[in-house]
């Protein structure tokens, strides 16, 4: 029997496996879709499918700097155990080294990885790790000098927080305070050019929103306004925040005295943004009861 291409999709769908390993059960069964399924689940390729549920918000970010381009990739796991386990630290690791040949995420989990593609070596790591894992994002930078810091580090090169920080001029020394410093503020953008729009016209709607219940006149609320959006923007774009290490210099001016000129960064924190479902622990006995 002919396999087509549907076929192949819808039992990775229905089971989470690799296009390949889905492929070989359809081949292997003649078709069969029920019999591929089984197949699947004994060879432990199907487990993925069970897990894929399950909400992964811990994990690791792993960076990685090899000339003047760096890459900070994260990799979510369901527990915070699994981050410490050496088996999927390595895995973080190549798929970190496999980023700095591509542009985006997309094209990260279709990338060669040891003759498996990253999404497949991700669902095959589900079914010997138990846990659901994704490769959820990762951020690229280039520069005349890239720099990389990692926060709370669980091994060399990975932990919960990647930052890179890319300069014109200026050191090692100064990169690595200015990355530990985005750690620490998570600025919104470089400098106001950079801000997204809407979030810079919420905000101003907000503030409108606050002095107008003050009950003063509208001329006295537009200066109001304008004095609270600086110091949003200097709160939330890095050149303007005020840098940890010496708090009397901006960040921009802190750069500027180590003969450095601050032209991009990223930041990656595990999680960041994923909503977690909480649930009671007599409903979690329910559920893992359930199966």
């Amino acid at each position: 029997m002919a396999i087509t291409a549907a076929m192949v999709k819808e039992l990775r769908e229905s089971t989470g496996a690799g296009m390949m390993d889905a492929k070989k059960a359809l081949v292997e069964n003649n078709g069969d879709m029920e019999a591929a399924v089984d197949w699947l689940r004994t060879k432990g390729l199907a487990k993925a499918a069970k897990k894929s549920g399950r909400t992964a918000a811990e994990g690791l970010v792993a960076v990685i700097v090899e000339g003047n381009k760096g890459v900070a990739v994260e990799v979510n796991s369901e527990t915070d155990f699994v981050g410490k386990n050496a088996e999927f630290q390595e895995m973080v690791g190549s798929i970190a080294k496999a980023a700095l040949n591509v542009s985006d995420v997309e094209a990260l989990k279709a990338a060669d990885m040891g003759g498996k593609t990253v999404a497949e070596t991700i669902t095959d790591k589900i079914a010997t790790i138990g846990e659901n894992m994704s490769v959820r994002r990762m951020a690229a930078l280039e520069g005349e000098t890239v720099v990389s810091y990692v926060h709370n580090a669980a091994t060399a090169g990975m932990g919960k927080i990647g930052v890179l920080v890319a300069m014109n001029g200026g050191d090692a020394a100064i990169g690595k305070q200015i990355a530990m410093h985005i750690a620490a503020a998570n600025p919104a953008a470089l400098s106001e050019a950079d801000m997204d729009a809407s979030v810079v016209e919420k905000e101003k709607q907000v503030q409108m929103d606050i002095a107008r219940e003050s009950g003063k006149p509208e001329q006295v609320i537009e200066k109001m306004i304008v004095g609270r959006m600086k110091k949003f923007v200097a709160e939330s774009t890095l050149l303007n925040q005020q840098f940890v290490v010496n708090p009397d210099l901006t960040v921009e001016a802190a750069a500027k005295e180590a003969g450095a000129t601050i032209t991009g960064f990223a930041r990656v924190e595990v999680g960041e943004g994923i909503e977690v479902e909480k649930e009671d622990f007599a409903a979690e006995v329910a559920k893992a009861a359930q199966g």
